[in-house]
């Protein structure tokens, strides 16, 4: 059974909440990060990556995400009004799913940064490997299911495979 989720309250508070949501569904937390400006996220043991995806994206067989390699499981949290940075991946494709709250995404093919669509809970939005792509934080705390697909078996994508286009937080 797992523990209620609150998206109210202070970021600590939320984020607290969130990782006793996922440990009450059974989800070993292998790393976590409270300080982002933008929120937070916690990494999934990728040995559970096949029971992430059957629980956040029932209906999609976990075996077809595979492209060159492992699935890595994530949460991303975003705040209110914050957004990630502009950004791609070289060794990763990723497929989100807005869990609960309200966020919203932007994508393109090239450097231009587009309009802001609004997630609707439960909707799916793949990533190619290159795609430009951002979070936002809407009206908010949103939490979003992600699994990164490896695009390099030898090479496995980590948090140094992001090229930023432009960052709100100078980074």
């Amino acid at each position: 059974m797992s523990t209620p989720l609150s998206l109210q309250g202070e970021k600590t508070e939320v984020l607290s909440s969130v990782e006793k949501h996922l440990q009450g569904l059974g989800f070993n937390i292998v790393a976590k990060d409270f300080s982002r400006p933008w929120g937070g996220f916690f990494v999934i043991d990728e040995t559970q990556a096949e029971k992430f995806g059957n629980l956040f994206f029932p209906g999609i067989e976990i075996a077809s995400l595979k492209i060159g390699g492992k699935l890595s499981p994530k949460i991303l949290m975003v705040q209110t009004g914050k957004r990630l940075s502009w950004q791609y991946h070289h060794r990763r494709a990723e497929i989100w799913k807005l869990v609960a709250g309200t966020a919203g995404v932007v994508t393109s093919q090239t450097d231009e940064e587009g309009s802001v669509k609004k997630l609707e809970v439960n909707e799916i939005i793949r990533l190619n490997q290159g795609q430009r792509h951002r979070l936002v934080g809407l009206d908010g705390w949103g939490m979003i299911s992600e699994i990164w697909q490896h695009t390099d078996a030898n090479n496995p994508s980590d948090e140094d495979d992001i090229v930023r286009v432009q960052d709100d937080f100078g980074r």
